[in-house]
């Protein structure tokens, strides 16, 4: 929680010292309550952790409604590798615990049947702010 407040506070304090006008701050709550709404959403479908929700929220506010579908097309794009990578990940896993035989293959599928998927978006959300912060505000609006 601490990173994820942090996150929030600090765009405060840059929005002022880089002069951002008034209606551009005003945008980027706009962008930070959405997110959060959203984030809220899927929270309740169990689609997304409470934490990643309030992160999605955070980094909101840095990229305003103007960057908000970039920030989350690039988001997404990192969540879908993330899942794949993870997928794959588990079946590796789990194709280690058996030799392959047909008796065992059973077994294999016994196990992947329960499995529900746990995946921690931070990551994602990360790599989606860093490629989706090349077209804000605070690289050409600074200029």
């Amino acid at each position: 929680n601490w990173l994820t407040i942090l996150t929030a506070l600090l765009f405060f304090p840059m929005a002022f010292a880089t002069a951002m006008p008034l209606i551009g701050i005003g945008w980027h709550l706009a962008a930070g309550v959405l997110l959060f709404a959203i984030g809220f959403i899927l929270f309740q479908f169990g689609l997304l952790g409470g934490g990643d929700a309030k992160m999605l929220a955070a980094a909101g506010l840095w990229f305003g409604m103007a960057n908000v579908t970039s920030f989350l097309t690039q988001t997404a794009i990192a969540g879908l590798i993330q899942v794949v990578f993870m997928i794959v990940w588990s079946f590796i896993m789990l194709s280690a615990d058996f030799s392959g035989t047909q008796s065992r293959l059973s077994g294999f599928w016994a196990k992947l049947k329960p499995m529900t998927p746990n995946v921690p978006f931070g990551f994602a959300i990360a790599l989606g702010g860093i490629v989706a912060f090349r077209d804000t505000w605070w690289l050409h609006g600074l200029q």
